[in-house]
């Protein structure tokens, strides 16, 4: 089973998060007996499961962008015109 990030998962709700570590559990139970047919379809669940913690991630970047943009702009080491 593959892990999502540390990022992502420290974005995910208490309910995506408690559902994730149960996902992962089931996985790896699997993984061990063997029954890596049924493991690929537990883990594209996590795969789903994790989406909106991903745009969680995106949207904090894109807020960071935005703010060392206003930032250089009001210190003088960018024209608003230079956007």
């Amino acid at each position: 089973m593959r892990h999502a990030s540390v990022q992502v998962r420290g974005l995910l709700t208490r309910d995506e998060l408690e559902r994730y570590n149960a996902l992962m559990e089931v996985g790896a139970y699997l993984e061990e007996q063997g029954r890596y047919d049924l493991s690929k379809h537990v883990q594209r669940e996590v795969d789903i499961l994790i989406l909106p913690a991903i745009e969680r991630l995106k949207e904090k970047g894109r807020e960071r962008d935005r703010e060392n943009l206003r930032y250089m702009i009001d210190n003088g080491l960018l024209d608003a015109d230079d956007e």
